[in-house]
């Protein structure tokens, strides 16, 4: 019998396992895919937004304060890249200085720290590359930047540690009430528990109507985005956004904790399968960005990518347990919905409790995590790395300088990927200049040869992006 099924393995959810792994219950996460962090939680702005949009009484507003802390935190004690650099919104003219003052005042209200409105001299002072025509800023020093991928891995190989379990190619398919609380089909399994929390994003609706009245509707709204090369990504030094609109924050430019430089996104309604980019789209990006910093090198770009929000037309995160007890939703989550994923985790934590979940804490829980990330060692911590083992002294991908060591690791970690990307969100390779060109095949090998697998079973990414199909010709003979 299971306590608590998660369904869906983006930020959210992978906060939730992380938190009711503390506790002597069995939690298990069910994802549709084949590696977690797989949908909006790897294509979004990764921000960690300071809470002064959100208004004032919000779930939102609420969320993302206490959510903004909390990132932090975990990226402390499980090693995950974050820094906090603050952020900028710009204004161009009266009107808007006039909503830079209202977001200041909203956000003191919200409980953010250190809000300041900023002359243009200010700012210029703060960042030289924005354009001369900013007439006041807003700057938010708790804002930050985060891997977001990374962050939701970690907490899943900590609550794996701690005794969660996380099946992957598992999309739930049936969610039928019993006396006990649930039965849950997903993929080949079939659990009873006793409750059920839906986390599954764009599909959250859907997951919904499986077992609760119909609340809501979700509706994909498509970002795109430009990542451009390290040589770009001190172009600016704090998060840049615009004044935000109804359809959005705007179009931001932002370093990466990586070292590059993000550009978007722009928000088109589009289909729930649709992550692709415009010619449209992309141009739009470029022409709003340039308004804020007119000098990005666009040219520099090495990758472009579209990630979907999870719109409804309740005006707030969905967050609680539904009219069928035993049930709970957290849905319609978008921005800023990594940001406060945490505490969203936390607080439904406390719900289940309320709805009757035992919650007896574990003694010895394991709540840290430390990855060797071999081009930030010293010469002398990268010389003992290789005497231990030698796998640190071959460079794989040369772009990022990332080590067979280093892939070794995450294909043995308590949440091992399955595909090339899901190696790079964990290590970095492919994700430089050449995105993969070089190290990919050297990728593929590893993980094939790491977890017993044939070549051709390691996809690029999620299930059906094949690489290898099979052999073309034979062997040679003489």
């Amino acid at each position: 019998m299971v306590d608590v099924v998660v369904v869906g393995g983006g930020i959210c959810g992978c906060s939730l396992l992380y938190e009711l792994s503390r506790y002597k219950l069995r939690a298990v996460l069910a994802e549709k895919e084949n590696d977690v962090s797989a949908g909006t939680t790897k294509a979004n702005s990764a921000i960690v937004h300071a809470g002064y949009d959100p208004h004032p009484g919000t779930k939102m507003a609420r969320y993302n304060v206490e959510g903004n802390a909390l990132v932090k935190e975990l990226c402390g004690k499980l090693d995950v890249p974050y820094k906090q650099i603050g952020s900028l919104v710009l204004a161009f003219d009266g009107q808007q200085d006039a909503l830079v003052r209202e977001l200041c005042a909203r956000g003191e209200q919200n409980g953010v720290p250190g809000l300041r409105v900023l002359t243009a001299q200010e700012v210029r002072e703060l960042e030289p590359n924005v354009s001369d025509k900013v007439t006041s800023a807003l700057l938010a020093p708790t804002a930050g930047i985060v891997s977001p991928w990374e962050l939701a891995i970690a907490l899943a190989e900590t609550a794996v540690k701690n005794g969660a379990e996380v099946l992957l190619d598992s999309e739930v398919t049936s969610i039928e009430k019993t006396d006990g609380g649930f039965r849950v089909t997903a993929g080949s399994h079939v659990l009873e528990t006793r409750f059920v929390v839906n986390a599954a994003g764009i599909w959250s609706d859907r997951v919904n109507d499986m077992a609760a009245p119909h609340r809501f509707t979700v509706t994909a709204n498509k970002g795109e985005y430009y990542l451009l090369d390290k040589s770009q990504g001190t172009l600016v030094n704090h998060v840049i956004f615009q004044c935000p609109s109804k359809v959005g924050k705007g179009v931001l430019v932002s370093p990466t904790v990586h070292g590059n430089l993000i550009v978007g996104p722009n928000a088109e309604d589009a289909e729930k399968d649709d992550h692709g980019t415009t010619g449209e789209g992309l141009a739009f990006v470029k022409k709003m960005a340039q308004l804020s910093v007119p000098d990005i090198g666009f040219r520099d770009s090495i990758r472009n990518f579209a990630g979907l929000r999870a719109n409804t037309e309740i005006d707030d995160f969905l967050v609680g347990e539904t009219e069928q007890k035993g049930f709970f939703n957290i849905a319609g989550i978008k921005s800023p919905g990594l940001t406060s994923a945490p505490a969203i985790a936390r607080d439904v934590v406390r719900m289940l409790g309320e709805a009757g979940l035992p919650l007896e804490e574990k003694e010895g829980f394991l709540d840290e995590r430390h990855v060797v990330r071999f081009k930030h060692l010293s010469h002398e911590e990268r010389a003992a790395a290789i005497a231990k083992n030698p796998l640190y002294g071959r460079i794989v991908c040369r772009c990022e300088t990332i080590t067979e060591g280093e892939i070794v690791d995450a294909l043995h970690r308590p949440l091992p990927p399955r595909s090339i990307d899901g190696v790079k969100r964990r290590c970095g390779s492919g994700m430089g200049r050449c995105q993969g060109g070089f190290c990919g095949p050297r990728v593929q090998q590893i993980i094939a040869r790491e977890l017993g697998v044939p070549q051709e079973q390691v996809m690029m990414d999620r299930a059906g992006t094949a690489i290898i199909t099979g052999e073309t010709k034979g062997g040679c003979t003489r």
